[in-house]
């Protein structure tokens, strides 16, 4: 019902290098939030009320900001943050201007993520590890890392799910990737056989990274 008749001929010249920027972007990206949002999570962690060094106007500043991106939709977020990827990467077309759209849009998330997932860490552990003499450094490096990394684990399973959404979504306003190939080819040419072939290949990106979490769960547990 919906074959495409141009399908074959975009494979090779639109959709593969697609593939390729669209998984550019979500690497990239994710490597960023996850790096920056799990020092997020420990320092609003550590300045929390049961924190390591409870700090009330840090945590206030912090969690408010972080609240603050969250609300934003991630369109409108992508747009309200075009000055700021002019200034960074000299453009706001192409995947580099995305890859700062949404790692600054997935930070907050992924902060959240990493304090929700330190907050289940019983606080026997913690107690138990401070009677044999430990900083508040190791504590969080050698004891609340390690417990909490299951649940860190299936925690960014989902947010990069999610920014492989977004990847698309970014697409719509001149990122590239297979976002744009959907909208352009498949939705505005009316190339419907283009457009679910494009819904088939996410699915499978995201099977095989929830597969990729799960096996990385199961392997450390």
């Amino acid at each position: 019902m919906f074959e495409s008749t141009r399908l074959m001929d975009y494979l090779p010249t639109v959709i593969i290098p697609a593939i390729f920027d669209t998984l550019k972007m979500l690497i990239i990206s994710a490597s960023f939030t996850v790096l920056l949002g799990l020092v997020l999570g420990f320092i609003l962690f550590s300045t929390s009320e049961k924190g390591l060094q409870p700090n009330r106007s840090i945590y206030a500043v912090l969690s408010r900001g972080t609240d603050m991106i969250r609300s934003f939709p991630t369109m409108i977020l992508i747009v309200a943050l075009s000055p700021l990827t002019r200034i960074l990467v000299g453009t706001t077309i192409g995947i580099w201007p995305a890859i700062v759209s949404i790692s600054i849009g997935s930070i907050p998330f992924a902060g959240r993520m990493t304090e929700s997932a330190l907050n289940t860490v019983s606080s026997e552990v913690i107690t138990a590890a401070r009677s044999f003499g430990a900083t508040n450094k190791q504590i969080i490096t050698k004891v609340m890392l390690v417990e909490a990394l299951p649940q860190l684990i299936d925690n960014f399973t989902i947010l990069i799910i999610n920014m492989l959404n977004m990847t698309a979504m970014a697409g719509a306003i001149g990122a590239g990737g297979l976002g744009a190939v959907a909208l352009t080819y498949g939705y505005q040419l009316f190339d419907y056989g283009v457009m679910y072939f494009i819904v088939a290949l996410l699915i499978v990106l995201v099977i095989i990274i929830q597969i990729v979490g799960n096996k990385l769960k199961n392997k450390i547990q």
